[in-house]
């Protein structure tokens, strides 16, 4: 396996400027997510490295070496991609086969055949090698193509969105398999998805790309519990953080005067209070709907999500969402009473967006 580095790599496509200065530094054995929406350039990066596009500027190193001048077969990396890149008229043993009968290679038929068979013990797809992959359903396909790339035993996983053409039960099932499999081989992955909730379930750190920058680095429990900016705040996490931006004056947080004032303590941070006017985030977790909150509203919409509801609140002009127990009595209309917990809000300063609290 491998150590990868990115070291200040700008592409530009047509005038368009995919990659900003972008650095990365991914751990030997690290299963390290790319985060962020389309075109931020989570696929931009995975063809850098492999090798497939060449960056303007900027240095590649897999493993201390510079790999700028070498060509994809040399940086001995494998891809596996949203849609499964299988030969249909092939069986599965024939398209785990396949990567290594390459001429460049030289692998014994007794190797290949050995290879095959561990692959396939590990993936629990030795059932299906002498099925064609055209009557295979989308779940086992994709685990052929995971198959294909882990046969060849590369230095580097790239994964780019493998599961997001499956359906929500399949997708979680193999968001276990794929960090079961990573931990079993002590394999670099570099895992690109824009969903949050693969990100988080599965990577030993997240970084976070929106604009073809870099926003934030860090483990899941650092992007969710300190997002660096509003962007991370509201792309991390379901339901998005809410946010308010109002004046800091006596303890409070002034949205609209008289209307909405939020509690938010005296003892505050000297960036938030140097700031005056400040952004508010607390997560809907952190909202509290009970009597005697100290803040009243009205109940905008309920959602089930069976073990808890997602509720919106609205306060003056604001709608807030709110996670509460499913037992929770609250109907469509209702008056209620809520509160922030004080102890887990966010601050972001009002013009770049950047935590003050940092």
């Amino acid at each position: 396996m491998a150590r990868v580095e990115l070291r200040n790599i700008k592409k530009t496509f047509r005038g368009h400027v995919a990659l900003h200065d972008l650095s990365l530094d991914i751990g030997d054995g690290e299963f390290f997510v790319l985060l962020g929406p389309t075109g931020a350039g989570k696929t931009t990066t995975l063809r850098l490295i492999a090798g497939l596009d060449a960056p303007d500027s900027g240095a590649i190193l897999v493993g201390a070496h510079d790999v700028g001048s070498w060509g994809a077969a040399q940086r001995d990396v494998a891809l596996v991609f949203q849609y499964y890149s299988l030969y249909p008229h092939y069986t599965v043993r024939q398209n785990l086969e396949f990567p290594l009968k390459s001429k460049h290679r030289r692998i014994g038929v007794s190797e290949i055949a050995g290879r095959v068979a561990q692959v396939a013990r590990t993936l629990r797809i030795e059932h299906l090698l002498d099925r064609k992959t055209d009557q295979l359903s989308g779940g086992e396909m994709q685990r052929v193509s995971i198959g294909r790339a882990i046969v060849r035993q590369p230095r580097i996983f790239l994964m780019d969105e493998p599961l997001s053409s499956l359906d929500a039960k399949l997708r979680e099932i193999l968001r276990a398999e794929l960090k079961d499999l990573q931990m079993k081989l002590s394999a670099t992955f570099l895992y690109v998805t824009h969903d949050q909730v693969e990100a988080m379930s599965m990577g030993d750190r997240v970084g976070v790309l929106n604009h073809g920058r870099i926003v934030q680095v860090g483990t899941p429990h650092e992007i969710y519990n300190r997002p660096r900016d509003t962007f991370v705040a509201t792309f991390v996490g379901s339901p998005a953080m809410n946010l308010f931006t109002g004046a800091v004056r006596d303890g409070r947080l002034v949205v609209a005067p008289g209307r909405l004032e939020i509690p938010i303590g005296v003892d505050l941070a000297p960036p938030v209070v140097r700031a005056g006017r400040v952004t508010l985030g607390v997560r809907s977790e952190d909202v509290a709907v009970r009597p005697g909150g100290g803040l009243e509203g009205r109940v905008y919409a309920v959602e089930n999500h069976g073990v808890e509801k997602i509720v919106t609140l609205k306060l003056d002009e604001q709608l807030v969402k709110a996670t509460v127990p499913a037992q929770t009595a609250v109907e469509v209309d209702s008056a209620v009473s809520l509160i922030f917990n004080p102890r887990k809000l966010h601050f972001f300063d009002v013009e770049s967006g950047v935590r003050l609290d940092a």
